[in-house]
């Protein structure tokens, strides 16, 4: 990342050169309804604002910055994700106003390959650098940043009360939650998505030392190995336990289903919730996979627990991934049957899920599972109806636990250079 021109320097978010060159290292570690092969995936490569043909896939080119939605909802899912979400410190809303222009800047410079500001080196030697310099030399990595507002934010300190959309509720407790304060909530959310995880954490971690003062994280979680795809030409991917996750998911490139099931529009944006228009609400769970346990399951077992084979994700009673699942065929808790639209309604969802492993509980056994996100137009007939019935009686809770939640509007997109992050809901 190299802001000062020459050659080999990466495009200017406005124009200029070409990408500088960033390096691809050795990745970081990082499921109810998360293991789903039953939601609602397909895929969008670099997409162009107003262009719904992507160009050829590149895993170290920047990803368009400016569009009507943000990046890193459709977009074809990277292997690498971190995501932090931030508590709010000041209570003067022009701070907070300054501190997500200042965001959407160091946003824009980021994803196009950049350093922050005047860069790691070359300033002023009695002060710190803009940027904290670990992504020198290496790729954009198609590194996408997601920003999202939580219901904590639309309290008295900024005079957003009345701004709160129907659609951002208190989600419910679901049987079996064992949910840690800890590792859920926030007024702010960063997802930041690349196929390099250090290009990641350095996003994050910049915009935490921009917002120095003005936020502190509240709590963060690392991702490594995409549970599911929006690229409906690639290989689905597998979850922890080993079998295929998203065969079903939406894909990005499938507009109708992501108008009908993602994106924020008509009445929905309508009144005070107008400044969603364009954008879409997140769920984040942190869900704990009991690994040992499920090591030692018999194989029918497991296969009867997703309602899927291990070999092809085949559900049960076809032969191939991708055959239309008879779920009377599949017992009456298994979770693809139970998390299936055809059994809720309809009620869709786009998933953007990362495995996770933070070392051992301290028992022997090892802290892992996924890290699961899903992006709809509503979670009153998203994510809350897709998750109700499996959290009651779904087979695979023997192995799985949700131990963190947290909801989040995320706004539309950037569309210039004019604009920010929460400009409409601030204006």
């Amino acid at each position: 990342m190299n802001p000062r021109g020459g050659a080999g320097t990466a495009r200017e978010p406005g124009g200029g050169a070409a990408s500088p060159s960033r390096r691809a290292v050795i990745g970081w570690g990082g499921a109810g309804v998360a293991f789903g092969a039953a939601t609602a995936g397909g895929a969008t490569a670099l997409a162009r604002p107003g262009d719904d043909s992507p160009p050829p896939f590149d895993s170290g080119a920047p990803v368009p910055f400016h569009g009507r939605h943000q990046a890193g909802v459709a977009t074809a899912v990277q292997d690498r994700l971190f995501f932090a979400a931030f508590d709010v410190r000041t209570t003067d809303r022009a701070q907070l106003v300054g501190l997500l222009k200042e965001w959407t800047r160091a946003a824009e410079r980021m994803t196009a390959g950049h350093e922050v500001g005047e860069g790691a080196y070359g300033g002023l030697p009695q002060a710190p650098p803009d940027d904290t310099g670990e992504a020198l030399g290496l790729r954009a990595s198609r590194l996408t940043l997601t920003v999202g507002f939580g219901p904590s934010l639309f309290d008295a300190r900024f005079a957003l009360a009345d701004r709160r959309p129907d659609a951002l509720v208190d989600l419910p407790r679901f049987p079996g939650d064992n949910l840690d304060p800890a590792r859920g909530g926030g007024d702010l959310c960063v997802q930041a998505c690349a196929d390099d995880p250090q290009v990641a954490v350095h996003a994050v971690r910049n915009l935490a030392r921009i917002g120095f003062g003005k936020v502190s994280m509240r709590w963060s979680q690392l991702g490594f190995g995409k549970t599911s795809s929006t690229t409906p030409d690639a290989q689905t991917p597998r979850n922890l336990f080993g079998f295929k996750d998203g065969t079903c998911n939406i894909a990005g490139t499938e507009t109708a289903r992501l108008d009908r099931h993602v994106w924020v529009s008509g009445e929905d944006a309508a009144g005070p919730a107008g400044w969603t228009n364009g954008g879409t609400y997140l769920v984040a769970r942190r869900i704990r996979m009991n690994i040992e346990t499920w090591d030692r399951t018999p194989l029918a077992e497991q296969e009867d627990t997703f309602g899927r084979d291990k070999r092809e994700g085949a559900p049960a009673g076809k032969a191939g991934e991708h055959d239309a699942p008879f779920l009377k065929a599949m017992k009456p808790d298994s979770h693809v049957r139970l998390a299936h639209p055809d059994s809720n309604r309809g009620a869709t969802i786009l998933r953007r899920g990362y495995s996770f492993t933070d070392g051992t509980d301290g028992l022997g056994r090892l802290e892992a599972g996924l890290f699961f996100l899903a992006y709809q137009r509503d979670v009153r007939t998203g994510f809350i109806p897709v998750q109700t019935s499996p959290a009651r009686d779904d087979a695979l809770n023997e192995y799985v636990q949700h131990v963190g939640s947290a909801l989040f509007a995320i706004p539309p997109g950037i569309r210039d250079r004019n604009d920010w992050w929460g400009r409409a809901l601030f204006s």
